[in-house]
């Protein structure tokens, strides 16, 4: 193959996979071996467009399937059929996908149907619950046990697959994430005035949208978060409000008015990256931010009784607080007064790699295509 280019289709849809994504595609596109076509789902569609225009990249194809209230029945198989019309017509050689969303999932599956071959950015994680996180353990199961190049972001995750039964075709590259991370941080300037930061404060970023919280867990992590505020007057949080309802219709009773908590609209990446920054300590339930965050020094603390991202817990940079109250508050406590215990967290090592995922991605598919530059 080697007077012929490869042709690389890159399928994605929501914004974690497209800031993990884009980095990839921009690398790839410059690389005269490879023809490029990007595939958008827009499974989120106003968080996706935002992370494209950031990126520079414009889809090929934009199939545009974010509904009001969708279910994963209807996006499954509306994946499934409109992503089998682009790989008809585009033939691709390789489908690249990401992670663990249904985008990911149902596009590796129709690239299966179609005989193509299929690579999976971020392979490997697992929690071994089916159920938690719920559907994106066996989204990621599903991608794996189907693809052909595993780009896995650790060790742990390279034995995963391995355990799994599987030996071939498997490359620890480290995340993405990583390489987005720093190229936001090195090359953009954003201006957080908008928020009202005061600067004698300590920053507390909270963020929290995932399915398993939604209800009484949810309500937990906010009674905590106006239990700290009241108990500490030198912290302020911000929280950047998911566009769910399930969300916001939880979130807003409980916080919104309560003095040093500011609930603002979901932010770009850009800006989201220069608040990470800015901030003193992070909970999230999110997956990326586990990644990202130590590489900034910031301790997380993660809103969820499972991680994915064992080991960013290992190397002591992550801890894990679920969603009961009484440990949230203790714990961030904890780090508010006891400077060794957040230094230790905040100086722990990135086990997610060094911002060059992206170049071991590319020269591993250079490797299995026997292409040349």
């Amino acid at each position: 193959m080697e007077n012929k280019k490869i042709k690389i289709s890159l399928v994605f849809g929501t914004r974690p996979e497209a800031i993990k994504m884009c980095p990839l595609a921009k690398r790839l596109q410059g690389n005269p071996c490879f023809e490029v076509i990007n595939i958008v789902t827009a499974q989120h569609r106003q968080m996706l467009d935002s992370v494209l225009d950031l990126f520079e990249i414009k889809p090929d194809y934009d199939l545009n399937l974010m509904k009001p209230n969708q279910d994963l029945w209807n996006l499954s198989s509306d994946i499934l059929l409109e992503t089998k019309k682009v790989f008809d017509a585009v033939k691709p050689d390789l489908v690249l996908v990401h992670g663990d969303t249904t985008t990911a999932s149902m596009s590796a599956l129709s690239a299966f149907y179609s005989g193509i071959k299929i690579g999976h950015v971020e392979a490997g994680l697992r929690t071994f619950d089916k159920n938690y996180p719920f559907p994106e353990e066996i989204n990621r199961v599903i991608v794996d046990s189907i693809s052909d190049l595993m780009f896995c972001p650790t060790d742990k995750a390279v034995d995963n697959i391995k355990k799994s039964g599987i030996y071939n075709g498997i490359y620890k590259t480290g995340n993405t994430v990583i390489d987005a991370l720093l190229h936001v941080v090195e090359n953009k300037k954003t201006n957080l005035d908008f928020i009202d930061l005061n600067p004698n404060l300590k920053t507390i970023l909270l963020t929290s949208h995932r399915r398993e919280n939604f209800g009484e867990p949810l309500k937990n992590i906010c009674y905590g978060i106006k239990e700290l505020v009241e108990k500490n007057k030198d912290i302020q949080v911000v929280y950047p409000l998911h566009l769910n309802p399930n969300v916001r219709n939880t979130v807003k009773p409980i916080l919104e008015g309560v003095e040093r908590v500011k609930l603002i609209e979901p932010l770009d990446y850009s800006p989201f990256c220069a608040l990470m920054k800015k901030s003193y300590i992070i909970l999230t339930d999110s997956g990326g931010i586990q990644e990202e965050a130590p590489s900034l020094a910031i301790p997380v603390l993660v809103l969820r009784d499972e991680t994915e991202r064992p080991e960013a817990v290992e190397y002591g940079g992550v801890k894990l607080v679920g969603t009961d109250k009484s440990r949230i508050v203790k714990t961030v406590q904890e780090l508010l007064d006891n400077k060794d215990k957040y230094n230790k967290m905040s100086k722990a090592i990135n086990p997610y790699g060094d911002g060059k995922a992206c170049e071991k991605i590319e020269k591993a598919i250079i490797q299995y295509f026997s292409c040349q530059k």
